[in-house]
């Protein structure tokens, strides 16, 4: 089944995912990488009852809990989204991914202070999601919280530069950003380091 989900070939996949549920029809791992394949065909109903049978047999697989929360994502059902990611969560409180989901989902419904609690909770992780970062900063801005934006966004330029890579942000738009707070806050060599850097972007940024 996964040398089938590897080649994207869902269907035999999933044949070879119910052959293996006849022989044992509480194979946890089975329904949720099924669950995975219903997805990946855009099947939403076939996905959800996959991941259903999964967290039936195994409630603490919090692999099926957050594909339901991704499914019901798809099926534009927020309110069910969010309850699945905190199951998951639950389950995998160190796991960055979980609470970017939430965070994701909460800024769906325009509740930007829940979703800046669960961006908090990802950057607080083993491994960092790519995306935290930018969200903490732009929720952080969006609050009138400048102290903690500017942190945010100075720590994605400097992974950017450590890096030799683009900043995830619109750059001129982060530069500017940074050089105003430098500015209101007496830092005026550094609004200057700013400004200059931002000169120097290309037209077409």
């Amino acid at each position: 089944g996964n040398y089938y989900s590897l080649r994207r070939n869902h269907e035999l996949a999933i044949e070879q995912f119910e052959r293996a549920l006849r022989l044992n029809p509480s194979y946890t791992s089975a329904w949720t990488l099924m669950g995975h394949e219903f997805v990946e065909m855009k099947n939403t109903p076939a996905a959800v009852q996959s991941y259903r049978r999964a967290v039936d047999v195994n409630p603490n697989d919090y692999r099926a809990w957050y594909g339901l929360g991704q499914t019901y994502e798809l099926l534009n059902m927020p309110m069910y989204t969010l309850y699945y990611f905190k199951r998951a969560a639950f389950l995998r409180p160190r796991d960055a991914r979980m609470w970017c989901a939430m965070g994701h989902c909460y800024e769906e419904l325009r509740r930007e202070r829940d979703a800046l609690r669960c961006y908090t909770r990802a950057y607080q992780c083993d491994e960092l999601e790519p995306n935290c970062i930018q969200r903490l900063a732009i929720l952080h801005r969006k609050l009138g919280q400048n102290d903690e934006a500017a942190f945010f966004y100075k720590l994605e330029l400097d992974r950017a530069d450590s890096d030799g890579d683009m900043p995830s942000f619109d750059e001129a738009d982060m530069l500017l950003f940074l050089a105003r707070h430098a500015y209101e806050t007496d830092q005026f060599g550094l609004a200057e380091q700013y400004c200059t850097r931002m000169l120097d972007l290309p037209p077409s940024v």
